[in-house]
């Protein structure tokens, strides 16, 4: 028999053999034919544009600044909007701790011998209430307007360049501060008042966004109940309770963090402490001090400054001998004028003898201060030099934010030879 075989019959075999193995036909590979020519290009049919995507919403940028003016438009809840903040040296009446998108201040002694706290959720505006601040008051930041209710407040707005947001205090009265005497001369500030002749409605008319005022834990001389009654935002100024100069001074900051001007409140006050810190250290080193006492009887009694007191420390920085810087109280004692008579018959120096204005006013309140070397040495010197028409004393006023003029006048009396071009600015001495 022929051993050759149509391809058809090869083909078959070849089939029939796979399927019985379980395997897969396969196809032969066709014969290979001539390349077909490629054809004559033709016009394509336009392409289909990609779907378009909305945007990605731009993140926004972290702050490197407080935001002073307006409020946050697009918040992000990952971002720090204080960057600027403020830190405490020498103040130890508050606290202040930084989240990303509020502040929360704590005044821990408002008066003397309280038993409650002030507490304020400063939120910037623009961005969501905290949930969880407790009793916390919350006051939008940066405020607008600000009503505050003492003299001592006034040069915190002044040194933070904030007085166009003052809108009104608690009297006219005893205002020193240049600017703000200008501002009630223009008609620009509204008088409230305060304690029982607190005006509220006038208050309220305003509208302020804040008002600063302080307590002494007596409800006939307090603002602070009928105000936060009426559903305004108060807070708590105690400056007045810190017993040192520069722990005062620093509550420039505390104002500051309510109108998001931490910035401005820092470099301010290191110049402050600066200034001051270089001064005492000077007069300090000195070790021929003179012997001081301070004061004067009102009513019988003669408050002397304790020896931890804010007038005492600032006697010691200044380089005195204060002959009552033994006793540990930070406030006055109360003692009799045989007491200090003993102890300050021949003292050097005699400082802040109440109101007197002359040697005289004094003899004319008892002849027995003329016992006293001081006071027959012309060595009198009383702080009242920067009185306005009612009364008001600027010492209390730009002093305070100021600690360091008052150190330089208390220097350039008791050791005239450190600061011998120095003019008193607070003091006068007394003929």
């Amino acid at each position: 028999m022929s051993r050759f075989r149509p391809s058809w019959m090869v083909t078959l075999i070849l089939a029939i053999t796979l399927v019985a193995c379980g395997g897969q036909a396969v196809t032969p590979s066709p014969t290979p034919v001539a390349e077909a020519p490629t054809p004559a290009p033709t016009a394509l049919a336009p392409t289909a544009a990609p779907p378009t995507l909305a945007p990605t919403p731009a993140t926004p940028a972290a702050p490197v600044t407080n935001l002073t003016e307006g409020c946050v438009t697009d918040y992000d809840p990952d971002l720090d909007y204080f960057p600027e903040k403020v830190a405490l040296q020498d103040a130890t009446g508050w606290t202040i701790e930084y989240f990303n998108n509020y502040k929360l201040i704590t005044v821990l002694n408002p008066w003397r011998d309280a038993d409650v706290q002030f507490r304020y959720a400063l939120v910037q505006c623009g961005t969501p209430a905290p949930p969880d601040v407790g009793d916390a008051q919350v006051i939008e930041v940066p405020v607008r307007s600000i009503i505050t209710m003492s003299t001592t407040q006034l040069p915190h707005l002044k040194e933070l360049d904030l007085l166009d947001y003052l809108i009104g205090v608690d009297s006219f009265q005893y205002i020193n501060t240049p600017e703000v005497v200008k501002l009630v001369e223009a008609g620009k500030l509204k008088e409230i008042g305060s304690g029982a002749e607190l005006n509220l409605e006038q208050a309220i008319d305003l509208e302020p966004d804040l008002v600063m005022t302080y307590g002494v834990g007596n409800l006939e001389f307090d603002s602070h109940p009928k105000l936060l009654e009426a559903g305004l935002k108060v807070a708590m100024n105690s400056e007045y309770m810190e017993p040192t100069p520069l722990g005062r001074a620093e509550w420039i900051k505390f104002t500051a963090a309510f109108f998001n001007r931490e910035a401005a409140a820092t470099e301010v006050y290191a110049g402050i402490a600066s200034r001051y810190a270089e001064m005492a250290a000077t007069a300090r080193a000195v070790t021929d001090k003179p012997t001081v006492f301070s004061g004067a009887p009102f009513r019988g009694t003669w408050y002397m400054p304790g020896g931890n007191s804010y007038a005492a420390k600032l006697l010691a920085d200044a380089g005195a001998a204060y002959l009552w810087a033994d006793d540990t109280s930070t406030g006055s004692m109360q003692l009799s004028f045989e007491e200090v008579l003993d102890r300050a018959r021949d003292a050097d120096i005699w400082v802040n003898p109440g109101s007197w204005k002359s040697l005289g006013e004094g003899l004319a309140q008892d002849e027995r201060f003329a016992q006293f070397a001081a006071f027959q040495n012309g060595k009198v010197f009383n702080n009242n030099k920067r009185l306005n028409a009612n009364g008001g004393n600027d010492y209390w006023e730009t002093g305070v934010t100021n600690p360091d003029l008052v150190l330089a006048d208390l220097i350039a009396i008791f050791h005239p030879e450190l600061l011998p071009d120095h003019e008193l600015f607070f003091y006068r001495r007394l003929e």
